[in-house]
């Protein structure tokens, strides 16, 4: 089970019939492909099974956690219209005086934390969002409501440490490695329509990608 703690070594060395060397080691490669985790000074315990994200094909969140057979859900810790950031314009290619709506959300996959995310929309398209549309897929409210097609999204990733304002909104101790993702995406005739700066918790998630020779 998920969070269970595994037997100890000397069990696992009775119940095999092997050596508790050949545990340690069994144990460790376990350890390093995510599958135990360790907490110090109280044993190994079976880890979450990691969302895997393909980074060849722009999706939802939404549309990542049903493939996998979990629930998606989002909290909108707030919702506004803001004045651009300097990051927001640049990658929108806006002016310096202009708004966007600003939405921080919280992404679950069933019920667990995967993500924090802040995302900048346009007023073209903002305008005409709800926060209940929010709750759900971006990207799916975009085709239903406005029946435009996604396109391709720009990204760049970083190891970061979980900030003091967002580490308890992904239950995690501050300072926790995440993984930080920004990403502009853009509609299929080339209008940009996001920018997004997340999060994710680095034990609960996993990139995965393809690359060509040349």
């Amino acid at each position: 089970m998920v969070h269970e703690a595994i037997p100890a070594e000397r069990q696992l060395a009775l119940l095999f019939n092997v050596s508790r060397m050949t545990v340690r080691q069994a144990i460790q490669a376990l350890v390093d492909e995510g599958i135990l985790y360790r907490r110090i000074g109280s044993g190994t315990y079976v880890s979450e099974e990691k969302v895997i994200e393909n980074m060849d094909a722009v999706t939802s969140f939404t549309n990542l956690m049903l493939k996998q057979g979990k629930q998606p859900t989002s909290h909108i810790v707030s919702f506004a219209m803001k004045p651009v950031t300097r990051s927001e314009a640049k990658a929108l290619k806006l002016a310096e005086d202009a708004e966007v709506l600003r939405i921080e959300r919280i992404r679950y996959g069933d019920s667990t934390p995967i993500l924090f995310e802040v995302a900048a929309i346009p007023m073209n398209i903002a305008s005409k969002l709800t926060r209940d549309e929010l709750t759900n897929s971006l990207f799916q409210t975009v085709s239903d409501k406005f029946h435009l097609t996604i396109g391709d999204a720009q990204q760049t990733m970083e190891a970061v440490a979980v900030s003091e304002k967002i580490a308890p909104y992904l239950e995690v101790p501050l300072g926790t490695p995440v993984m930080r993702l920004r990403q502009t995406t853009a509609l299929s005739d080339g209008t940009l329509f996001e920018y997004v700066d997340s999060q994710y918790v680095g034990n609960r998630f996993k990139f995965s990608t393809r690359i060509h020779a040349n």
